[in-house]
C-alpha cells in the first residue's frame, strides 16, 4: 500500500513512545489519524502536532488532520466506540496500528493481589486489546470492500524470553504468533504483520536497567522503528510477516528460513507429486503436450499445432513449474498467433518462431527452484503470461499469483476482471455516488465493470447490443441498460443524464468514443481499456450514426489491444499486421480543457505489482456471492480442443467466459 495523502490510519496508544512517533509520521505523508490513549493531555497535543505537519504539506480536506479518542483500549464498549468514530468521519480504514502497550510493575509470583493492577493488567493491554483492535480493524476493513493493513506492536521479548518480565514477554511473544497466524487474510486485501523491535527509548525502555541495554548494543533509534513500519504497510507481500528490529543485526525477518524449515512440513525435493496433487492423481510426468505458434497467422488453428515436449527436472532455481488444469481462451489470441504483440514491441516475430501460445491459465504448483523461498509445492496459483494453452508451463516465480482453487472461474477474474478492478480504482480513480457509464458491458471485462461499479454505491449505465445481454447486465445489477440496436444512445444519455456522466469504462473506440466524450460530466474521467471497433477485419455496420462490431465475441477480452496515452489528442487504430494508424480525434485537447476533464489510458501489464491485491479482492467478493461469473458453458476439453474454444469464441455464440479444461481428470471438491 503506497503511503498517500487521503489514507487514513487509527493508532492506539498514540500520545506517547512508539505511538506517537508513529503518527508524526504518518501526519507527514498526509494520513489522517485518529488516535487512541488513555491520557487526554498528551492525546490532545499529539493531535495538534498531527495538524501542524499537514498544513506543513499543505493538505486541504473536508476530513480533520487528526481526531483524539480518549480510550481504555481493555474497554471492548470504549474501543468499539472509537472504532465507530473514526469510520464516521474518514469513511473507512486504511491503516490500523495497535501500538498501546505497558509492563508488569512486580513478578506475577510475587504479587499479594488479584493482579489485576498489574500482570491481568498487562495481558489486557498488551494482547486482549490488540486481539480486539485488530477483529475490529479487520471487520471495518472487510465491510468496505477494500484492502487495509493492520500493523501488531509486538516486541524483540516475544521472539526471546524477558527474565525480569515474563508476563511482558508471553503477551508479545502472543502477538507475535497471533498475528502470523493471520496471513491468509492476504486473499481478501488485509494483511497484518508485526513488528519487533528490541528497546526503545520511552518511558517503558526507560525502566530497563542501562547496563542490559548497553549490552544489547543500546537503544534501537525510532528512525528504524518507523522505517520498518513504513516497510510492512508499503510492502504487498508481507503478510503475517514479523519484522525484528536490532542495533546488532538491522532488520531481519523472523522465522528464517531455516528454521521455518524446521516446523514446515514440504514435500522432497526428489518427488514427483506433493500430497495436495496426488489427491487429484496427479503427477510430473516424463513429457507433456502445449500448443506452439509455428506459422504467422490471424487463423490460429492453422497457425499452432500440439507439440509432445520434454519435462525435465529440477528446474531453474528461481522458476515454478504449473500443472495447469484450466485455460482461457481471448479474442487477442489471434492476434498473438499473428505475431502483432511481438511487432508491437519492435521485435521480428518470425525469428521467433515457434512460441507457445495462451494468455492465462490456473493449475497447481507441481515444482520449485532452488531459490523459491514464499511459494510451495501443491499451492493453488494463477498466471498471466505466455504458455498457457499446455499440460505443464514453467515461469518464474514472480508471474505466478496464489488463489485459493483452481477454479474455472478464477480464470475469468484474470485479465477481465483484473482489468475492471484496477481501471476503475487507479485510472477513473472511483468512489461512490457516481454516474458510470460502461460500454460494450456485456463483454467479458464489462461485466466485472459493471458490478464493480455498483458494489462501489454508483449508478451504472451500460451499453450492449440485443435484449438477451440487455437481460443479463440488468441481472447484474446495472441502473440503465442502453441495447442500441434498439434505442438512440446519443438521445437517450442527453435526455436521462442532462449533467453527463462522471466515470466512462470504454472499450469500444471510434465513434463511440466521441459520444462518451461529449456526454461526460465536468470534472470526468473517461478510460480507455481497448477500442474493438477499430480492428481491422471486424464487419461492422452504423447503427444510429455509431459503429458497432457486428461480432458479438468481440466483445470479450480486447485489453491487450488498449493504449497508455492520457489526455492526448491522438488514439491508434490497428491495422492489419502492421502495427497501429493514428486515428485524429479533433478537439479534444478543447474539450477536455474547458471542462476539467481527464482522458486516461489503462494498459494492464503496467500494474502488474497490483494484480495479487486485486484477485485476492475479486475472489472475497466471488466467495461471498457478491460477485457473478459468467462462464460460457460449452465444454472444451485437453490440449488438442483449444483451436475449437478459439474458434468457438470468434463465431460469436459464446456468453460468458470460454475456458478450456486442461487437465480432465481434475475433480472440483468445492467451488471458491
Amino acid at each position: 500500500m503506497e503511503l498517500k495523502p487521503g489514507l487514513s490510519a487509527l493508532v492506539t496508544g498514540g500520545a506517547s513512545g512508539i505511538g506517537k512517533a508513529l503518527c508524526l509520521a504518518l501526519a507527514q505523508k498526509g494520513i489522517f489519524i485518529t488516535i487512541l490513549d488513555f491520557s487526554e493531555e498528551n492525546g490532545k497535543k499529539v493531535a495538534a502536532l498531527v495538524e501542524r505537519e499537514n498544513t506543513k504539506i499543505h493538505l486541504k480536506s473536508e476530513f480533520p488532520s487528526a481526531v483524539f479518542v480518549r480510550c481504555d483500549v481493555t474497554n471492548a464498549r470504549e474501543l468499539a466506540a472509537a472504532f465507530k468514530t473514526h469510520l464516521e468521519t474518514y469513511g473507512g480504514l486504511d491503516i490500523c496500528i495497535n501500538s498501546a502497550g505497558t509492563g508488569t510493575k512486580v513478578l506475577f509470583y510475587k504479587d499479594q493481589t488479584d493482579g489485576s493492577g498489574s500482570w491481568r493488567c498487562t495481558i489486557g493491554v498488551n494482547l486482549t486489546a490488540v486481539i480486539d483492535c485488530t477483529r475490529l480493524a479487520i471487520q471495518t476493513m472487510q465491510a468496505a470492500q477494500k484492502p487495509g493493513v493492520v500493523i501488531n506492536l509486538g516486541s524483540a521479548s516475544g521472539l526471546y524470553p524477558m527474565y525480569n518480565d515474563p508476563i511482558y514477554s508471553g503477551t508479545k511473544g502472543g502477538v507475535i504468533m497471533f498475528t502470523r497466524s493471520l496471513a491468509p487474510l492476504k486473499r481478501q486485501g488485509i494483511r497484518i504483520n508485526v513488528l519487533c523491535p528490541e528497546f526503545v527509548q520511552t518511558d517503558l525502555g526507560e525502566k530497563v536497567d542501562s547496563k542490559f541495554i548497553e549490552i544489547m548494543g543500546g537503544f534501537v533509534p525510532m528512525e528504524m522503528v518507523i522505517k520498518g513500519a513504513f516497510e510492512l504497510i508499503n510492502d504487498e507481500t508481507k503478510a503475517g510477516s514479523c519484522l525484528w528490529i536490532t542495533n546488532r543485526r538491522g532488520f531481519e525477518y523472523w522465522p528464517t528460513p531455516t528454521e521455518e524449515a524446521k516446523y514446515l512440513v514440504h514435500s522432497s525435493k526428489r518427488s514427483r507429486s506433493s500430497p495436495f496433487m496426488a489427491s487429484f492423481g496427479v503427477q510430473i510426468p516424463q513429457s507433456y503436450d502445449k500448443i506452439v505458434v509455428h506459422t504467422l497467422s490471424h487463423k490460429f488453428r492453422s497457425a499452432t499445432s500440439i507439440v509432445h515436449a520434454p519435462l525435465r527436472l529440477p528446474i531453474k532455481s528461481d522458476h515454478v513449474l504449473l500443472k495447469v488444469i484450466y485455460a482461457g481462451v481471448n479474442a487477442s489470441d489471434v492476434n498473438f498467433s499473428s505475431g502483432h504483440y511481438f511487432r508491437s514491441s519492435g521485435l521480428d516475430p518470425a525469428s521467433l518462431l515457434p512460441f507457445d501460445a495462451g494468455f492465462e491459465a490456473v493449475g497447481i504448483i507441481a515444482a520449485v527452484g532452488d531459490s523459491v523461498k514464499n511459494l510451495r509445492i501443491g499451492t493453488p496459483a494463477a498466471l498471466m503470461t505466455y504458455g498457457g494453452y499446455a499440460e505443464f508451463t514453467m515461469v518464474p516465480s514472480k508471474h505466478i499469483l496464489p488463489v485459493e482453487r483452481p477454479d474455472p472461474e478464477v480464470i475469468a477474474m484474470l485479465t477481465s476482471g483484473l482489468t475492471a478492478s484496477i481501471a476503475l480504482e487507479e485510472a477513473a480513480q472511483m468512489d461512490s455516488g457516481k454516474v458510470v457509464l460502461v460500454t460494450a458491458a456485456a463483454g467479458g471485462t464489462g461485466q466485472f465493470a459493471v458490478q464493480l461499479a455498483k458494489l462501489a454505491g454508483n449508478t451504472v449505465v451500460a451499453t450492449c447490443g440485443g435484449e438477451e445481454k440487455a437481460t443479463l447486465l440488468r441481472d447484474l445489477g446495472a441502473d440503465r441498460v442502453i441495447d442500441y440496436k434498439a434505442e438512440d444512445m446519443k438521445r437517450v444519455l442527453k435526455k436521462e443524464f442532462p449533467k453527463g456522466v462522471n466515470i466512462v469504462y470504454e472499450s469500444v473506440g471510434g465513434d463511440m468514443f466521441d459520444l462518451c466524450l461529449n456526454a461526460l460530466a465536468i470534472y470526468g474521467r473517461l478510460v480507455v481499456i481497448g477500442m474493438i471497433s477499430q480492428v481491422a477485419g471486424l464487419v461492422t455496420y452504423e447503427q444510429h450514426g455509431i459503429l458497432f462490431p457486428s461480432d458479438p465475441a468481440w466483445i470479450h477480452l480486447y485489453d491487450m489491444l488498449a493504449v497508455n496515452q492520457r489526455t492526448n489528442n491522438i488514439l491508434f487504430q490497428y491495422q492489419g499486421e502492421h502495427g497501429w494508424k493514428p486515428l485524429n480525434y479533433t478537439g479534444l485537447c478543447e474539450k477536455i480543457l474547458t471542462r476539467s476533464q481527464t482522458v486516461a489510458g489503462f494498459f494492464l501489464i503496467h500494474y502488474s505489482h497490483l494484480w495479487q491485491q486485486h484477485l485476492d479482492r475479486l475472489v472475497h467478493l466471488f466467495s461471498l456471492g457478491k460477485l457473478k461469473v459468467i462462464l460460457d458453458p460449452t465444454r472444451f476439453l485437453g490440449v488438442n480442443s483449444v483451436a475449437d474454444a478459439v474458434e468457438y469464441l470468434h463465431s460469436g455464440k459464446s456468453v460468458g467466459k470460454v475456458v478450456v479444461c486442461i487437465d480432465s481428470t481434475y475433480r472440483q471438491v468445492a467451488k471458491l
